[in-house]
């Protein structure tokens, strides 16, 4: 098996290894340098790419080419191309030149765009990203690619990522040159966890809402939730156990390195990590992770739902975004055995709070989508409010620079004595993990938590490189005339000054108590509980001007993004709404009228023959009382649903539907579910959540 794995990990991949084996070595050096430097890309270098791609492309079986590309839905597009060339003499060539690996031109009509481009409008290009490896999925060669408009605008996740990695490098090599160092690169790590739900087939067939929204509208309380905490890390089904297998069979061909898979903590709820990677690979690798958990599910009878809260009363699904920096391969966030003596540590996690501190608007922005909105703060999941978490060791050299304390000692790793003589003691750390924290330093990263399941990672990413490249240049322009001999007590002035000024971000206490959100405002951090809250902070003047200075977005794409946002938002929410009276009116009216006429019937053939039931007669009374509550519900959310996708301006509406029309579904949901255990099992229309939520 062992050799199994060595031989086909990777095996669906244009990867280095191949690249280094087909390619002529001046070619390999010239790409090489385009990918690791950032150099700019010749077109006959191009010419001898492409040739030996598609060569190698047709020995595994493709026949077709696509540039897979990121719009601004999130998910990934691609529009398939033969390499058929005929010849007119009634054969054909196999071929691909280096113009159509380089450049595309998909319709861009048809994508979200926030009105940078008209419907009319339909000409948009894609460019490929030789950063990010060809791959072969269901006999297609897919070319990784940025995606613009016909006037240049970013139409997609990727170009403004890319872009800010290009902010990036910049910045901090100028930091690095300070520290006597020149490396060829600086570009960030990051290392996807995915969390997921498995159902029936079967089930999901029969819930509307699950198909339509990616979530149960509709749902009582389970009679056993996650209360025992047996599932988190318990033994995985076999079921699952045989699909996590051919996933993680399919992903390694990919080249993407899945390695930890286990049961999460809600019921049907499971968790996939890989090894950390260059983050322009490990979005990319994300992104087709996604789409092959969702293909797998249905060879085992199952269905992946990756919504961020697919059911009430136990946890949501998240994505936590691992992320680092590395120059050249070495990590620059992870600290020495004496991280108060490692200056450019120091410089750089002091980049990183002062970062998120400035941009906790963005930070909440960058993950806020409707799905999200239902899992943050919710007790399972960091709340919506941003925070750093450092740990007792960190904690305490951040106070001991602010304090100007020189005699600070690192405290050192504790042994651990387990009482068994067979175990061997454990070296226990010297900060424990916060679970609550947003943003958490875990050893040699941070971990971004407030991701959704279902995001592309792009968006926060854009955000935290732009952030801390724009913490970099300042790190730099203060230093840029200081002398050899004033370095180190400036650079300590300035670490210490930049704490001070960013203190206020650093929490870690529980992100789950009462007292959090108050002593949170105190500080003046943002509390931005829905998407619509926060989505008006991406187009406020000095958030335009920090994109706009780094050169990762102008103006409109900025402004675009904001509508496109707030149009997704929209007409993601009325989807739900239109889902849920349909529900209502064709599938729980129905059946519980259904029920009521045989309930009824049983009472009045009781009372023939001289018997009394109250009992049913209360049951009987209490459905005709929820029948109304429901036909009232529904017809108030249809009303609110069709003013609000009226509205003519998107910002508008996502704020109509945020404060109008969500508490009308709620009032609905409320309506329904509570008609749910006073409904005979066999008249109930749809599987409930002790039908869905557990199952061998």
């Amino acid at each position: 098996m062992a050799d199994k794995v060595r031989e086909e990990y990777g095996s669906l991949v244009f990867s280095d290894a191949v690249m280094q084996e087909r390619l002529p070595r001046p070619t390999y050096k010239e790409l090489s340098k385009v990918i690791k430097e950032g150099l700019p890309l010749d077109l006959e270098i191009a010419n001898e790419v492409a040739h030996a791609m598609k060569e190698w492309a047709l020995e595994k079986g493709a026949t077709h080419y696509t540039h897979w590309f990121q719009p601004l839905t999130g998910i990934t597009s691609e529009k398939h191309d033969s390499f058929i060339a005929p010849k007119g003499d009634g054969t054909a060539l196999m071929q691909f030149q280096g113009k159509e690996l380089v450049q595309g031109e998909p319709d861009a009509s048809s994508f979200p765009s926030g009105g940078l481009r008209a419907t009319f409008e339909a000409r948009g290009y894609t460019a490929w990203d030789p950063t990010s490896p060809a791959f072969i999925k269901d006999e297609v060669l897919c070319i990784p690619t940025a995606f613009v408009s016909y006037t240049g605008e970013a139409l997609d996740k990727k170009t403004p990522f890319l872009r800010s990695c290009v902010a990036l490098d910049r910045e901090a090599k100028r930091v690095l040159a300070h520290f006597g160092k020149t490396p060829k690169s600086v570009s960030t790590t990051v290392g996807p966890e995915q969390e997921y739900f498995l159902v029936k087939e079967k089930d999901y067939a029969e819930r509307p809402d699950l198909i339509m929204c990616g979530r149960t509208l509709f749902g009582a309380p389970p009679v056993k939730g996650q209360e025992l905490e047996e599932h988190y890390f318990g033994a995985i089904r076999p079921t699952v156990n045989e699909f996590m297998k051919e996933l993680d069979d399919e992903l390694w061909k990919l080249g993407i390195p899945a390695t930890t898979k286990h049961n999460e903590v809600a019921p049907c709820q499971h968790e996939l990590a890989p090894i950390f990677e260059a983050a322009s690979v490990a979005i990319d690798h994300n992104l087709l992770t996604m789409e092959e958990m969702k293909l797998i599910a249905s060879h085992h009878g199952l269905v992946c739902l990756q919504h961020e809260k697919p059911f009430e009363y136990v946890n949501g699904s998240g994505k936590h975004d691992n992320w680092s920096l590395a120059a050249d391969g070495q990590n620059l966030l992870d600290p020495s055995d004496s991280p108060e003596e490692n200056l450019q540590f120091l410089v750089f996690l002091s980049c990183v709070i002062a970062a998120v501190d400035k941009h906790q608007d963005l930070m909440r922005v960058s993950v806020a989508s409707a799905g999200n909105d239902h899992r943050l703060g919710a007790n399972e999941a960091p709340p919506a409010i941003v925070s750093v978490f450092l740990g007792d060791d960190l904690m305490a050299v951040v106070e001991a620079l602010i304090n100007h304390d020189h005699d600070f000692v690192s405290p050192d790793r504790e042994e651990m004595d387990l009482g068994v003589p067979q175990l061997a003691n454990i070296m226990r750390d010297t900060t424990d993990r916060n679970r609550t924290s947003p943003f958490a330093f875990t050893g040699n990263k941070f971990e971004f938590r407030m991701c959704g399941s279902r995001q592309n990672l792009s968006d926060p990413n854009v955000v935290l490189n732009t952030a801390m490249a724009e913490m970099l240049s300042e790190y730099a322009d203060t230093m840029e005339d200081v002398g050899e001999d004033e370095f180190v007590g400036q650079t300590l002035h300035w670490i210490r000054k930049t704490l001070r000024e960013h203190e206020r971000i650093i929490f870690n206490g529980n992100g789950y108590s009462a007292e959090w959100p108050k002593e949170a405002a105190e500080r003046g951090l943002l509390n931005l509980r829905t998407t619509a809250d926060a989505l008006p902070y991406l187009v406020e003047p000095k958030n335009i001007e920090f994109f706009t200075r780094f050169g990762v977005l102008d103006e409109d794409e900025i402004r675009a993004r904001y509508i496109a946002k707030a149009e997704q938002y929209a007409k993601l929410l009325h989807i739900e709404a239109n889902t849920m009276v349909c529900m209502a009116n064709h599938r729980y009216l129905p059946a519980l009228m259904a029920y009521c006429t045989e309930l009824a019937a049983s009472i009045s053939a009781k009372a023939d023959l001289g018997v009394e039931s109250p009992a049913e007669r209360g049951r009987l009374d209490a459905l005709n009382t929820g029948i109304q509550k429901i036909v009232a519900a529904a017809d108030d959310l249809q009303k609110e649903n069709d003013a609000a996708d009226a509205m003519d301006d998107p910002v508008a509406e996502c704020r109509v539907y945020a404060d109008e029309v969500i508490p009308k579904m709620d009032v609905l949901r409320a309506a329904v579910d509570a008609m749910e255990p006073l409904c005979g099992v066999d008249w109930w229309p749809v599987p409930t959540y002790n039908d869905i939520l557990f199952y061998i």
